[in-house]
């Protein structure tokens, strides 16, 4: 029977006979299909409810004309979809990183950064900052990506369709980029975008979702709430609208919630050092 991995960073982190590697596309097949399947779905979505009902009427009718007008369309969407197709594949290939290889291994030098047709090589020495940027709504991360910041410009590196890296831990990937760039001196950050847009609440957190995600009883949710600026909405569920008004639920924002979540936790974690040193 196959056990399942307990490594966060399975499928991302690999070592190599030159160094660390860092893979964001694991199968440049895949992802060249996932554009191509794209390149044909969008056209044909824009194409058939205009088409369609008029190839009908063409049949039904025997018009020359709208039979004219079917194979204008049905030439314009195979044009649309070469000429969408030849863009998506040109992007994939000159944007989309596939791999990162930290070289030498344990003392990284220089970064070798893989693309779908070629590499490039940065020195250590060029590379400035390195930051993790996680995007999270609702308290959810919706998207990760590994930024280069070097001497010379920025590479956004993105994890391919499907890929492992975009459900790595966080954490986990932090401390990696870390001990691969601790003899260079390159400072490595965390950035959380948050998207504050205004849900709908039944998707903000109740008190008792707050309180497991703060680790503290659901009584002190409240007066936690207001001391850190978590906004609260106060509402009527659907399912009680019609039986019981009155009853009205107390939601929060998750986004700030999370951001709290992390602020109690560094807390948390000083807390007893701070103690040893008294």
């Amino acid at each position: 029977m196959a056990t399942r991995s307990t490594n966060p960073l399975a499928g991302v982190v690999s070592a190599t006979a030159a160094g660390g590697r860092l893979v964001f596309v694991p199968s440049r097949i895949r992802e060249f299909g996932v554009a191509l399947g794209g390149s044909a779905l969008v056209p044909l979505w824009v194409a058939t409810p205009l088409l369609l009902p008029m190839l009908v009427i063409a049949l039904l009718t025997e018009s020359g004309l709208l039979w004219a007008i079917v194979r204008i369309g049905l030439g314009l969407t195979v044009l649309a979809v070469i000429g969408l197709a030849l863009a998506l594949m040109f992007t994939v290939s000159a944007t989309m990183v596939r791999w990162i290889e930290f070289r030498p291994r344990g003392e990284a030098k220089q970064l070798v950064i893989a693309r779908f047709l070629r590499s490039s090589i940065v020195a250590a020495a060029d590379l400035q900052r390195v930051v993790v940027v996680e995007g999270l709504k609702l308290g959810q991360r919706k998207s990760i990506q590994v930024v280069l910041h070097t001497r010379s410009g920025t590479v956004q590196c993105e994890p391919g369709f499907r890929a492992p890296m975009s459900q790595v831990d966080a954490e986990a990937l932090l401390a990696w980029l870390t001990s691969q760039l601790a003899s260079a001196g390159v400072a490595v950050e965390h950035l959380a975008k948050v998207d504050r847009n205004f849900a709908c609440p039944e998707e903000w957190w109740t008190p008792s979702h707050l309180a497991a995600q703060w680790h503290v009883p659901v009584g002190v949710v409240d007066e936690l709430a207001v001391r850190h600026g978590v906004r609260s909405y106060q509402y009527t569920p659907r399912a009680m609208a019609l039986y019981s008004p009155a009853e009205s639920v107390t939601v929060y924002d998750p986004d700030r919630a999370y951001e709290v979540a992390e602020e109690l936790r560094g807390e948390n974690s000083t807390t007893p050092e701070a103690d040893a040193r008294r």
